[in-house]
C-alpha cells in the first residue's frame, strides 16, 4: 500500500542543516499496522508530514499503491489524498472550532461525494458518527461541546469520510487521558479490519505501538534503527536505542 524509498527531509536555519528525516525507507502492506516508534524530536512528525506531502521531501521517493506521489503536481496531490488521510495529536487544534460536526464531516464527505443530496449527506455523517462511537444526535454539535477523546473520534471520522485506503495516525492518544486511550486504540483497531484499511501508527511509547502494530519500525535521530514483528522488537531488540525504549517503559515493582 505504501512504500517510502531513501526518503530524506532537510531544513535549514541559521547556516546549520538540520536532517529531521535522512534516508528512511520502508514499506506498508495492505491491511497492516506498521507502528513508528522514538522519543521526542526523532523526526517521526515530520515523516508523517512528508508521507502526507504537508511538507515537501529533499529527496526520495514515496509510492501510495505503486503511485509516485513524489512527482505529481499540488492539484493532484489534493485528488490523491482522498486515498490516505492523517489523524493528528491534538484533536482540537485539528478542528475548525466555527464548524458543527455536520459541516467538518459533511465537508470531507463531499470531496469523495461531491453531488450526494442533503438527505443522503445527513444519513452518511450519522453514519459515520456512530461508526466511531457518537451518537449521530450530537451532529450539530461544536467541538468545544466534546472531551478530548470525543474531539479524537470526530477526528477519525473525518479522516475516514473520504473513504481513504491509508490512515497515517501521528500520536492520537497521546493528548488523551490514559483511561480514554486504551478507547481509541480498540477503536482504530477495529475500524482497520472492519473497513479494511491500512495505517501507519505514530507513537513515543513503545507498548501502546506494541499493542496496536503487526511490524514496528523504531526511528532515531531520522533514520530507522530496527525494524521487524511486534514481538521480535518488543522481546528480542536488537539495537541498543530500541533497548532503550524499552527500558524506559515504566513498570510496576514487583516487591512493594
Amino acid at each position: 500500500m505504501l512504500r517510502v524509498e531513501n526518503l530524506c527531509t532537510h531544513f535549514h536555519s541559521k547556516g546549520k542543516t538540520i536532517r529531521a528525516v535522512d534516508g528512511v525507507s520502508l514499506s506498508v502492506d495492505r491491511g497492516e499496522i506498521l507502528g513508528l516508534v522514538g522519543e521526542s524530536g526523532c523526526g517521526k512528525s515530520t515523516l508523517s508530514r512528508t508521507i502526507m506531502q504537508l511538507i515537501p521531501p529533499t529527496s526520495g521517493k514515496i509510492f501510495l499503491e505503486d503511485r509516485d506521489l513524489s512527482g505529481l503536481t499540488p492539484k493532484e496531490i489534493r485528488r490523491e489524498r482522498l486515498n490516505f488521510q492523517m489523524v493528528f495529536q491534538d484533536p482540537y487544534a485539528s478542528l475548525n472550532p466555527r464548524m458543527t460536526v455536520f459541516s467538518a464531516l459533511a465537508e470531507a464527505l463531499r470531496r469523495r461525494h461531491p453531488n450526494l443530496a442533503k438527505d443522503d449527506l445527513s444519513r452518511e455523517v450519522g453514519t459515520l458518527m456512530e461508526k466511531v462511537g457518537l451518537a449521530a444526535r450530537f451532529m450539530k454539535k461544536y467541538p468545544h461541546e466534546f472531551s478530548g477523546g470525543q474531539r479524537q473520534r470526530i477526528a477519525i471520522a473525518r479522516a475516514l469520510a473520504p473513504e481513504p485506503r491509508l490512515i497515517i495516525a501521528d500520536e492520537p492518544v497521546s493528548a488523551l487521558d490514559v483511561s480514554i486511550q486504551s478507547q481509541i486504540i480498540n477503536l482504530l483497531m477495529n475500524l482497520v479490519r472492519e473497513l479494511d484499511l491500512t495505517m501507519l501508527f505514530i507513537s513515543h511509547d513503545l507498548s501502546v505501538v506494541h499493542y496496536i502494530a503487526d511490524r514496528i519500525a523504531v526511528m532515531q535521530q531520522g533514520r530507522l534503527v530496527e525494524i521487524g514483528s511486534a514481538d521480535q522488537v518488543m522481546h528480542e531488540p536488537e539495537h541498543d536505542y530500541t533497548k532503550t525504549l524499552l527500558e524506559a517503559i515504566p513498570r510496576v515493582a514487583e516487591h512493594i
